[in-house]
This record gives structure tokens, sequence and C-alpha cells, in this order.
């Protein structure tokens, strides 16, 4: 799977332009995610030198980005012809609408088949509607 993983917030604490304490089990479940051979890309607001000091950060950290704020590596970034959002299966992001769930939380939501009782969980989410439908019950 390709997974787009946010940085300020997600991977460490909210500290924007500096780098933030690192995120309790960040680290370990990315590593964790590039041993199965999932795509992770790196996919945030930063840029130039503040990007650079986190892709080093997580370089040295133990995790390097199959790609940073692109889809693949070789991607070349012209506003006409490319959009900016990344294509992923799951986008990790303090953003959310319920917010960050813990690391462990969302190691179980990416594996339900290790755990029964989120495989079930993962099938009553409301996600599955459209927010116009959740909002309006249509």
């Amino acid at each position: 799977m390709k997974i787009a993983v946010d940085f300020d917030g997600t991977i460490v604490e909210h500290r924007y332009p500096a780098i933030g304490k690192t995120r309790l089990f960040a680290f370990e479940t990315l590593k964790k995610l590039q041993e199965e051979r999932h795509q992770l890309i790196l996919w945030t607001y930063r840029s130039g030198k503040e990007l650079d000091e986190a892709v080093e950060f997580c370089r040295k950290n133990g995790i390097e980005f199959y790609a940073v704020n692109k889809n693949y590596p070789e991607e070349v970034f012209d506003e006409a012809t490319v959009s900016r959002k990344i294509q992923a299966d799951f986008y990790i992001d303090d953003r959310n609408i319920c917010g960050l769930p813990g690391w462990g939380e969302i190691w179980q939501i990416i594996h339900p088949e290790k755990n029964p009782g989120m495989k079930q969980a993962q099938k009553d989410l409301p996600h599955r509607k459209s927010l116009f439908s959740r909002i309006f019950g249509k």
C-alpha cells in the first residue's frame, strides 16, 4: 500500500518551523510498515530548508521515504500539469476530522486481520458514507 504521512503534529509534536518531540511509537510503527514493504510518502506543508530538516530527521530515525511531497520519486512538479494531491491508500495526518489516533491504533486500522475486533469495527465505520450523508442522513 501507499501511505501518505504528515510530519508536524503526526510524526512529531507540532512546533513548526522547529522540529517537535517525536510522537510515541511513530518511528517504530513507520519502520514496521516499511518492513512490510508499504511505500511511505512524506506528505507535508514543509518546503525548502524546513523540509530538508524533516527528511533528515526521519532518516536519522531510520525512515527513508519512497517519495517526498510527490506520488513517486521521479515526479516533476509543474502546477499546470501535476496535482499536489498525493495518491495513497491511507493518509495519516493530525488534521483528520477526528484528529490523530495513537500510532498503536493506526497500526490496528491498517492491519484489521491481526485484530478481529478491529476488522468488524472497520466495517462499521461511518466514513463509508459521504460526509453529506452522515450530516443529513441521506
